[in-house]
């Protein structure tokens, strides 16, 4: 991991960060964070990875976890669980596809899951909610929604905003937009370090386990799935690349996060917020890349 690190560094090539959201637009691109919480519980952190970022997308995973807890597999009604092919927010893909949202990994599908989730509870109780669960899985009661990011979010949101509307006009939202949108905006506004990041995946590396709370967060069967979702859909329309490239079930966020995931063998989060043409952090990917291949951790085999 210190090589890796000093690789990233050492490197030029970072991308840009995500100016279309002011708070995330100040970022220094060179900073580079890497955590890896293996099977036996030991936790390698290296470069910037106790430094706190904008968690963004990823926080999406933890809340279909949570929808799929509330309404099972009746959510897949309502979202799809299809690779999109276009990028994350796109809105003629999801008017050519009369509302329901291609997978809940891309933002009309996760507004969607923001909605279920809020069934007979107001936002501030759904926020609670989420982050509770956040804390629980990542043992770390620090956790908390960087305010300024989210409304940061809220300010210029408003692709996001049309995404909620136009679900809302095809019958499935089922709540006021802005309550949605409220839940949605603020839950992307998390904010995390790699290393409590790498601590919140454990639970899908190990088989819908809590490995020091003991007994299940969800089970094997929807760990399983929910990786699944995260190899085919969690980079947007840059998904078949990382999988070729890289081989671990992952999602990835605009402040330059990537939750990876080696079932059976370790969580794992990496941070630069430099962003390629898709979104997905540019060093983020490379070092999971060289980590894959220096631990033959490609889920595809060695």
């Amino acid at each position: 991991m210190q090589e890796i690190t000093a690789d990233m560094i050492a490197r030029v090539d970072r991308g840009a960060v995500a100016t279309y959201i002011p708070e995330l637009a100040g970022i220094d691109p060179a900073r580079f964070g890497i955590a890896v919480v293996d099977a036996e519980g030991a936790q390698h952190v290296a470069g910037d990875g106790d430094m706190l970022f904008s968690i963004q997308s990823i926080s999406k995973v933890f809340t279909l976890t949570l929808a799929l807890g509330k309404v099972g597999d009746a959510l897949w009604q309502r979202v799809g669980k299809e690779p999109s092919g276009n990028p994350f927010n796109s809105i003629v893909q999801l008017e050519y596809e009369k509302g329901i949202p291609r997978n809940p990994l891309i933002n009309a599908g996760a507004i969607a899951v923001a909605d279920a989730i809020l069934a007979g509870h107001t936002p501030k109780a759904v926020l609670g909610e989420i982050l509770r669960f956040l804390r629980y899985v990542s043992d770390d009661e620090t956790i908390h929604i960087d305010r300024a990011v989210a409304a940061s979010e809220q300010a210029t949101g408003f692709r996001n905003a049309a995404l909620a509307n136009y679900l809302r006009a095809c019958g499935n939202l089922r709540h006021p937009v802005e309550m949605v949108l409220g839940v949605y905006f603020h839950h992307c506004a998390i904010a995390m370090s790699c290393r409590q990041l790498a601590m919140a995946g454990r639970y899908l590396a190990f088989a819908g386990r809590h490995p020091t709370a003991g007994g299940k967060v969800i089970s094997a069967e929807r760990a399983k799935r929910i990786n699944a979702l995260m190899l085919t859909c969690g980079h947007y329309d840059g998904s078949g690349d990382f999988a070729f490239r890289v081989g671990m079930p992952a999602k990835s966020g605009v402040g330059g996060g990537i939750l990876a995931v080696v079932p059976g063998k370790a969580s794992i989060a990496v941070w630069s917020p430099g962003l390629d043409a898709q979104g997905n952090s540019v060093l983020g990917s490379a070092a999971l890349e060289l980590l894959s291949r220096r631990m033959n951790w490609s889920i595809f085999g060695e």
